[in-house]
């Protein structure tokens, strides 16, 4: 008993000193975890001002010193700089996690790979995995550079997670890696700062800049999710698509200011299909926690599952589910930039999808009453928003990871029951080298693809080597369906008003990508037995170039053609075009009698293009080749998106175009610059600058940016054509030349109400007349992008023969993919027509053949009119 006594004394003893000594540890921890969170230097120290704070914004050169000074400073966060922006400015994905994680950033990488793809490991694996794992979450701000709130939240944001504490931010660190971007369009977001810091104090304080905010796409750097043409965009996919496949992923933007305060999850209907159930589960879980945590914060005006739909445009928050992510989306109320706004109660507004009218219902229980709205109040409420959702991961961890895996896994299982079970992409295509570059965009997405390293049949039809093969039996499935497979936008009564109108879908109403670029594609029941490579590396094409007795002939079906023939003619050769079909020549192709052997070899490895053989150059149907000089109207107002992918289009394709502006019309010598000017897709109003007196108040801006033709300007372009030049209208920008130039065309569907026709973003089939030197290239059937398009009728004229008709619409099952009702005003009408105008001509394109530089298909329908 008394040497028991005695041990049990030395127990307590021990235990006592363990205590002792782990509460002293605790405390020196604290004291230096404490010690170090003091010398982290606050946002408002660093940048002189709260931010958020009236008339004040950070600049992106400002913030980015800021994160880089704040990795010094902390072991929580990490700083990649992921390369330059479009226009050099450097894209950073910030990092912020427990210096664990941190250290162990390639260790997480690799273990949420293998979670989100079922075919990586045994299933019997996934519980240890999903022990081991973190949650992955990617939030990113300021997409649109004018939505200022996000990028002036994140170095808040920030310094939070850096310098807390507490239970709750200890579990996000623990359990979290947030994958900040906290500006997604750095360059936008300059020219925005400046232009504002140039206004305040002027009566223009506030308004909005007058140019696109993205070098080339303005707004729809938020509709480029699926075929990442833009730098900032290749970036993005490298981080949500490729490396990390996050769990959840939030785009916080801004909206209208006379609505809710804030919008955000769920979307409501109509919800694209094709993806993962899980997915609009997670988006109602992780949006309650965000109207809890606001409603908690005393935030009023929120509201969710309305205005924005489920299914939208393909940009990042919208595409991001059919990656098995659960995407979405946050809209802040907008001031006027910087510059507080006040609104009255009665100016606030419903009218729009599942929202009526702004009073209280079950998704907007509280709404706000109007008053002064801040910037301020936008970066408090995204902040609370982006928190609440690191914070839901936080306290899921093992439920978000294992609905990580179960997505992955019955996608794949979708796609092994269902049909079709695979889409093949024949070798054999009219365009080979944009099939190849549709392959190299879905590779850029994540996408499984094996290649045919021999031939191989299926139902009885042979399929040569170097066909691609993707099964639909992997994860992102529901993504391969919606961009290779026909779609059908919804017509029911999420897609109608009471009265039957239709509602105008959010952007286009089909995202599909080969459909768009002109590549076949075959879907099949069953895959394919043979001999097939995965495709791990975008697919690199080099040209050949093969001498014939009288030179060399280019395939006019390519559009990489056009790129090889500019860069000819960069170099002075002389290029020739077949104008009729021979033994060895399509119309179209071109022919170069000789050139330089090495630049032969140099522009073949850039393009692709295979200077083929020519054995003979016909004596009669060929002509030589003539580059115009092409201007590109641009105006103001905010700038023109489309003439932005105009630019970007010409770039890409190495075609030189000068930039004309109203004063080089205005100034009477044109014709001395250019030869042919393209007007892209716009109103005739924005076009004119002649506006109708309600729409002023909206262009509030300073006197030198007020662009239009006016009358003087129209006389002065009216001669250019007269004299000889080439006027190039697309899409809506076609009623202008038909308005102002009194041509006897009719756009038939001018004035129809939507219950009668309407066609909203859809692909059509349409009829080439592939003998007209316009049309050279393309097959004799295709499809054309239809996006409030004209169509026209020829009115009878004494001269019906100065008009002909190069594109019209088939006659009836014109439908591709998206939403059509009434077929029959379209039925065979024009849609592309070339005219004479005395010594000039115009083309009209009704739709528009460059959309956003994702239509290959009908690229040479516009390239065809500077190449001739």
């Amino acid at each position: 008993m008394h040497r028991k006594g005695i041990y049990s004394s030395k127990k307590i003893f021990t235990c006592l000193l363990l205590l002792l000594a782990t509460f002293f540890i605790n405390v020196s921890l604290f004291a230096n975890s404490s010690a170090a969170q003091e010398k982290i230097t606050p946002p408002e120290t660093f940048f002189g001002f709260q931010l958020g704070s009236d008339k004040k914004i950070a600049r992106w050169d400002k913030i980015v010193q800021y994160f880089e000074l704040l990795q010094k400073e902390s072991p929580r966060i990490k700083v990649i700089n992921m390369g330059p922006t479009t226009m050099g400015n450097p894209f950073l994905l910030v990092i912020i996690s427990s210096p664990e994680n941190l250290t162990n950033l390639e260790k997480y990488k690799e273990t949420n790979q293998k979670i989100t793809d079922p075919l990586r490991v045994p299933e019997n694996q996934i519980p240890r995995l999903i022990s081991q794992g973190k949650v992955i979450i990617c939030q990113s701000m300021s997409l649109h550079a004018d939505e200022i709130g996000g990028t002036q939240m994140a170095p808040e944001l920030a310094f939070d997670l850096l310098t807390k504490n507490d239970e709750e931010t200890q579990r996000i660190l623990e359990n979290v890696i947030f994958l900040m971007i906290p500006c997604f369009n750095p360059d936008g977001q300059i020219m925005v700062t400046d232009w504002y810091y140039k206004t305040l104090g002027t009566e223009y304080e506030g308004s909005p800049l007058p140019w696109l905010y993205h070098k080339y796409a303005g707004h729809d750097n938020n509709r480029d999710g699926d075929f990442i043409n833009l730098q900032e965009s290749v970036y993005a996919a490298r981080i949500l698509y490729q490396e990390w496949k996050p769990q959840a992923y939030v785009d916080h933007h801004h909206m209208g200011s006379y609505g809710p305060r804030l919008y955000i999850p769920p979307y409501c209907d109509p919800i694209r299909p094709d993806a993962d159930a899980l997915i609009w589960r997670e988006l109602s879980w992780y949006g309650a926690h965000m109207a809890y945590r606001l409603e908690e914060a005393g935030k009023t005006g929120i509201i969710n599952d309305a205005i924005f739909p489920g299914w939208g445009h393909f940009g990042w928050h919208w595409i991001t589910p059919f990656h098995n992510i659960a995407g979405m989306l946050t809209e802040s109320a907008s001031t006027r930039l910087a510059t507080p706004l006040y609104i009255h109660r009665e100016q606030l507004r419903g009218e729009s999808r599942q929202f009526p009218a702004y009073e209280a219902q079950s998704n907007f229980p509280h709404p706000w009453e109007g008053g002064w709205w801040r910037l301020r109040d936008i970066v408090e409420q995204q902040k609370i928003a982006a928190w609440a959702v690191l914070d839901l991961a936080a306290r899921h961890r093992e439920t978000i990871l294992q609905n990580a895996y179960l997505k992955a896994k019955r996608q794949t299982e979708r796609g092994v029951k269902e049909k079709p079970r695979a889409y093949l992409i024949p070798a054999e295509q009219h365009d080979r080298l944009t099939a190849i570059k549709m392959i190299n965009n879905l590779l850029q997405s994540g996408i499984e693809i094996q290649k045919a390293t021999t031939p191989f049949v299926l139902s009885g039809i042979t399929y040569p080597e170097g066909s691609f093969v993707i099964s639909l039996a992997q994860p992102k499935m529901g993504l391969i369906h919606n961009l290779l497979g026909q779609t059908f936008y919804p017509d029911n009564d999420w897609t109608r008003s009471k009265d039957g109108r239709p509602i105008r879908p959010y952007d286009l109403a089909t995202h599909t990508m080969a459909e768009f670029m002109g590549v076949k594609v075959v879907p099949v029941d069953e895959n394919p037995e043979g001999n097939f490579e995965m495709v791990s590396e975008p697919v690199r094409v080099k040209g050949r170039v093969v001498p014939g007795p009288a030179g060399f002939k280019l395939d006019g079906r390519l559009n990489d053609a056009y790129t090889a023939v500019s860069l000819l003619i960069d170099n002075k050769i002389e290029v020739f075009r077949a104008n009729r079909k021979t033994s060895e020549l399509r119309p179209g192709d071109f022919l170069i009698p000789e050139a330089p052997w090495p630049l032969l070899q140099s522009i073949a490895e850039k393009t692709g293009v295979d200077f083929l053989p020519l054995a003979s150059v016909p004596a009669e149907g060929v002509h030589k080749v003539r580059r115009l000089r092409i201007g590109l109207y641009q105006r103001y107002y905010g700038g023109n998106m489309d003439e932005g992918w105009t630019r970007l289009l010409l770039e890409k394709f190495s075609i030189p175009y000068v930039t004309i502006m109203d004063a080089d019309i205005k100034s009477g010598q044109l014709g001395r610059k250019i030869d042919l000017l393209i007007i892209p897709s716009d109103s005739t109003a924005m076009i004119t600058g002649e506006f109708p007196e309600s729409s002023r108040r909206f262009l509030n801006y300073p006197p030198e940016y007020r662009s239009g033709l006016r009358r003087d300007g129209l006389e002065n372009l009216k001669e250019f054509v007269s004299a000889g030049g080439t006027l190039v209208c697309l899409g809506e920008a076609s009623n202008f030349a038909v308005e102002n130039f009194n041509l006897p065309l009719r756009n038939v569907l001018a004035g129809l109400e939507t219950k009668d026709f309407f066609c909203p973003g859809s692909t059509l089939k349409a009829d080439f007349d592939i003998t007209h030197p316009l049309a050279y290239g393309l097959p004799e059937k295709g499809l054309v992008l239809f996006y409030n398009s004209p169509a026209f009728e020829i009115l009878p004229t004494d001269h019906n023969d100065r008009y002909r008709v190069i594109v019209s619409y088939q006659e009836k099952d014109i439908l591709q993919s998206g939403w059509l009702i009434g077929e029959k005003f379209l039925s065979k009408k024009a849609a592309m027509i070339e005219a004479d105008y005395n010594q000039g001509k115009i083309i009209l394109i009704g739709f528009r053949p460059q959309h956003r530089a994702q239509t290959h298909g009908t690229f040479k329908l516009l390239f065809n009119t500077f190449i001739r």
